[in-house]
């Protein structure tokens, strides 16, 4: 009974660093938008920081693993869902207005 509690808590720990890691990267892809407000600069910005930055690249593999994306394509759909989120936040404030 006591081993099969330790793994449980292992579980959850890693599962807790994988959430956390996951919110941390996706926070940088935030910031690397806001930085360049175009997807095109943001994307080729990116992908010259992974290439000079191996934990980046690790934890980007990983991201990438958990949602389901290539790394080729990963960030470039981040940022496709990201601006379009924003655009109804937008479209949800005019018709509010109107």
């Amino acid at each position: 009974m006591r081993k099969f509690v330790i793994c449980n808590v292992i579980d959850l720990f890693k599962h807790f660093l994988l959430t956390v890691n996951m919110d941390d990267i996706e926070e940088y892809f935030r910031q690397v938008i806001a930085q360049h407000h175009s997807i095109d600069i943001a994307d080729s910005e990116f992908k010259k920081r992974i290439a000079e930055d191996p934990e980046l690249k690790r934890e980007y593999s990983e991201w990438c693993h958990i949602v389901g994306s290539t790394e080729r394509q990963g960030f470039r759909d981040f940022c496709e869902e990201y601006m379009e989120s924003q655009d109804s936040v937008w479209e949800t404030l005019t018709d509010y207005d109107e």
